[in-house]
């Protein structure tokens, strides 16, 4: 019966005795587990990133622009002619079952001033139900109502920066501000974003009643004429519908022929960020397969210094043999020294892996994530490279005649 735990004793007295030789030999699984912690941090933070950016954007959403003018044979792209309105925004509300919330939109660039301060914002002409439609709430005060849109109110809700930058401490609801020396009553605070997937500021925003926008601040070429429409589908699996009926809606009211070019443009945002996350994933599993590749070269050296191993103990492999050790203790014994080679090599590279994404994200500013599962598979791959770069080493041991092992010099 073979004795595992003399086995062990026997494995860490024989590695004892060359230390340097055993250190070197970890150094390649030590580095190998390193790298695939810290790879797979890196991109697990970028995954986790850009997953907060779609949450912050607001969830299964859809972006309606208007189409495009020609000017000298030269197309100016999507966005350069008017022909959104408000009434093609309540349409969409009304007629596409699988729209959930819709919003217009005219924004703009203003100064904003409440007293000595003042400060450059952007100006979002909307309705209430752009607060659904982002999924965004607000921390003081009050939304629009429909009363508020519908007379024009001089009311607006302030995004975070722009109450920092305007008020500082000061609580801002209740206050006046000017945009373009009009004066609004400050309604409401909204609540913190952060910055959107292109790095803009979320929160250096105002919202004002569109009628107000339209008729006050920034006026309009058409009557109703918009900017955007934002629209939130009634659920992931209704994305495509909505898409599809939006599309028919506003070449019916547009009255768009067969074979004419549609004059708006709709942006499924929601699926364009999925793809940039499903990208993400692809990529950290790239780094991760990259990485292993040294835990590899870290294997290959094990196992050449096991085969040195072997030479060299030729004549204590012989001895062990002559009073009475099996086949599989000789092969046990080489195969357990190349595991704990591994085992606390892979340890090492644990500690080595967290450290590193700790300094990754220090120095360079990345979100980095160490998950609990990286370093289990990490560890557990460690412990498979020396088993398996450990088993030709040993069943070469568990192979030498006894006799002519003794005879070896």
């Amino acid at each position: 019966m073979i004795n595992i735990p003399s086995t062990i004793r026997i494995s860490f007295r024989a590695l004892r005795v060359n230390k340097m030789r055993s250190a070197l030999t970890m150094l390649g699984i030590i580095i190998g587990v390193g790298a695939v912690i810290t790879m797979l941090a890196v991109g697990t933070g970028a995954r986790q990133r850009i997953g907060d950016q779609i949450s912050r954007m607001g969830s299964n959403l859809i972006m309606v622009l208007p189409g495009s003018t020609t000017s000298g044979g030269v197309r100016m792209g999507a966005g350069t002619q008017p022909t959104l309105s408000v009434g093609d925004a309540e349409a969409i509300q009304k007629e596409c079952p699988a729209v959930l919330y819709v919003a217009p939109v005219l924004n703009g660039v203003a100064q904003a001033v409440y007293g000595n301060q003042n400060w450059s914002t952007g100006i979002l002409g909307t309705t209430a139900n752009m607060l659904y439609v982002r999924d965004w709430s607000l921390t003081a005060g009050r939304p629009f109502t429909d009363e508020d849109v519908r007379s024009a109110a001089k009311v607006c809700l302030l995004g975070q920066t722009v109450a920092d930058n305007l008020f500082g401490s000061i609580n801002p609801v209740g206050q006046i501000i000017r945009i373009k020396k009009v004066p609004f009553t400050v309604i409401g605070l909204l609540e913190p974003k952060g910055q959107s997937p292109n790095g803009q500021d979320q929160d250096d925003t105002i919202h004002i009643p569109v009628t107000t926008a339209q008729k006050k601040i920034f006026g309009t070429q058409f009557p109703g004429m918009i900017r955007t429409i934002m629209v939130k589908a009634k659920s992931a699996e209704d994305l495509a519908a909505a898409e599809r009926q939006i599309n028919e809606l506003l070449r019916q009211r547009h009255r768009i022929g067969q074979r004419q070019d549609d004059d708006f443009t709709v942006r499924n945002l929601t699926q364009m960020m999925q793809t940039a996350e499903q990208s993400t994933k692809v990529m950290t599993l790239l780094l991760g397969a990259i990485a292993s590749v040294s835990l590899l070269v870290g294997g290959i050296g094990i196992m050449n210094i096991m085969l040195v191993s072997v030479t060299e103990r030729t004549r204590e492999i012989g001895i062990r043999m002559a009073i009475g050790a099996k086949t599989w203790d000789i092969r046990l014994q080489f195969i357990i020294e190349a595991l704990i080679l591994s085992m606390i090599g892979g340890v090492a590279g644990i500690v080595i892996g967290i450290t590193s994404s700790e300094i990754v994200s220090l120095l360079f500013g990345w979100s980095t994530i160490v998950s609990p599962l990286s370093i289990i598979l990490s560890f557990g791959f460690s412990g498979f490279v020396g088993i398996f770069f450990g088993f030709y080493p040993a069943y070469k041991a568990s192979l030498l005649d006894p006799i002519e092992a003794l005879r070896y010099e």
